[in-house]
């Protein structure tokens, strides 16, 4: 009998206090390796400040203008420069604004179809990519229009991000 009770104490005893007190520290080995992660992270972007802050300060120097139809005229006219300098001929045209996640942007998506050789379409897509303007290039689709590839047909999506104004709490 006693040893049965012995035996009970113990599984009662594992069972509330051995068991609980494992899994609370399985739990606080997984929250501070957690946190650890978290502080390097922190101290990885504390080392990158500088870069960060002067990446930032580019963005929103060269985002599109905060009144939508300054941002579409800086937008098209860009498009206009490129579209001038190599040489391409344009096609089409859609622009389309979409609000971002938040209120402190939204981006002037713009799908422009294009007619040009092999040229005119490298020296476009190279003013493009390599405008400081805050843009990004979504999708690229180049087809040839006739059977030996000298005429070409280039689909472009790019992204042109507006920054609205902002308070003093959203500045980086």
């Amino acid at each position: 009998m006693l040893i049965a009770g012995v035996g009970l104490l113990l599984f009662v005893a594992d069972s509330v206090l051995f068991e609980p007190l494992i899994s609370s520290w399985k739990e606080r080995q997984t929250h501070i390796k957690e946190l650890r992660t978290q502080l390097e992270n922190g101290k990885r972007m504390l080392q990158r400040e500088t870069v960060l802050r002067v990446r930032w300060e580019s963005w929103s120097t060269n985002a599109l203008s905060s009144n939508q139809s300054l941002g579409e005229a800086q937008l098209f006219k860009a498009f206009d420069k490129w579209e001038r300098d190599s040489g391409i001929t344009r096609v089409g045209m859609k622009p389309q604004w979409k609000q971002g996640d938040d209120d402190t942007y939204s981006t002037l998506e713009c799908r422009a179809d294009y007619n040009g050789d092999i040229d005119r379409v490298k020296r476009f897509l190279y003013a493009v990519e390599t405008d400081p303007m805050g843009i990004k290039v979504d999708s690229v689709e180049i087809s040839s229009r006739d059977d030996n590839g000298q005429q070409l047909t280039l689909a472009l999506q790019v992204s042109g991000l507006q920054l609205n104004p902002s308070t003093p709490a959203q500045q980086p």
